[in-house]
């Protein structure tokens, strides 16, 4: 394992508190599963550290966290990835606490780095139009087209997490739905509503889907797919990595730099047009499944952009006078 200070693997008892704590996560916070990968990462990172300090988890004193936090920021990690692995730090240890193992958090008082607010980035409705045109246009086969469309409507119109969207039960999709429900993050639903084109791309792949499965179950190839969206890999449907390539096809026939064209700047294209057009946050928020309204709010700060950039360009009084 290469830890922070070098390549040092944590002894048992340390690898069995972290597994332990990433067990308790899944069952009794719903954590998802790249939350419990992202945490895993985190603490076996700190694990080394720790054990190339000769101590361990049970008697790590809090300048042992605090100088773990300093050698990240030495090696030049972002203030979001200091805070997270702190995060996941304190957790550890407040898990650790409350079941006994340790008398004392010494993570409780440890003041974070903080995060960069930045902006997010988006797309404005003319180039996502052009993506939606590419998807139509783009593809090997009329079924690749048609599964292309499907999907870029889909993930406009709902604002969904990728991972929501390529891991979409099938039957979810049955009966012309006007609503989908989704399960998000910890195993959350929420319930969010189709636009027309994207219940018309949904339909269209449906029947292109269904004629394919009932092809390969007569042909005996495989067994029918219970996803939306079927693929070939161990997870049974297709991957977040293959969707990204495609989003990249995409966004070079819509003639849209790809470099500014992800999965979520799609979802923060989606957010960002509702709350221009006049829509509520707090509905924005349940659409999105932000546990904090906080999280929403950073799209505010887009539209104030924008609209002092309005003010800026077309107020009369905002140019000196000629």
């Amino acid at each position: 394992m290469i830890g922070a200070e070098g390549s040092e693997r944590p002894d048992t008892a340390t690898e069995r508190w972290i597994s332990t704590f990433l067990e308790a996560q899944a069952a009794e916070a719903g954590a998802a599963r790249n939350t419990l990968l992202a945490y895993g990462r985190d603490l076996l990172d700190f694990a080394a550290f720790v054990t190339h300090r000769g101590e361990t988890f049970a008697k790590a004193p809090r300048e042992t966290i605090e100088s773990y936090l300093i050698s990240c920021e030495a090696q030049g990690l972002a203030k979001a990835t200091r805070a997270r692995r702190l995060s996941a730090i304190r957790q550890l240890y407040r898990f650790a606490y409350d079941e006994g193992w340790r008398t004392d958090d010494p993570a409780i008082r440890i003041c974070g780095p903080g995060k960069d607010r930045r902006l997010p980035k988006t797309l404005t409705l003319t180039e996502v139009e052009a993506l939606l045109a590419a998807a139509r246009n783009s593809g090997r086969t009329a079924d690749d087209r048609t599964r292309n469309t499907c999907l870029m409507e889909v993930l406009y119109a709902t604002g969904m997490r990728v991972s929501e969207l390529v891991g979409l039960p099938v039957s979810a999709a049955r009966g012309d739905p006007r609503m989908l429900l989704i399960r998000g993050k910890g195993g959350k639903e929420r319930m969010v509503p189709l636009s027309s084109p994207a219940r018309a791309a949904l339909g269209e792949w449906l029947s292109v889907r269904d004629a394919a499965e009932d092809k390969a179950r007569a042909a005996r190839k495989s067994p029918p797919s219970r996803f939306l969206f079927p693929g070939t890999g161990a997870e049974g449907h297709l991957t977040r990595q293959a969707f990204h390539g495609l989003l990249k096809e995409l966004s070079v026939a819509a003639g849209i730099s790809s470099v500014r064209v992800t999965p979520h700047v799609l979802r923060h294209a989606f957010a960002t047009h509702l709350l221009e057009g006049g829509a509520d946050l707090r509905a924005i928020q349940t659409l999105l499944g932000h546990a904090d309204l906080s999280t929403t709010e950073i799209y505010t700060h887009v539209l104030d952009a924008r609209l002092k950039a309005l003010v800026l360009e077309h107020h009369p009084l905002a140019h000196p006078a000629r």
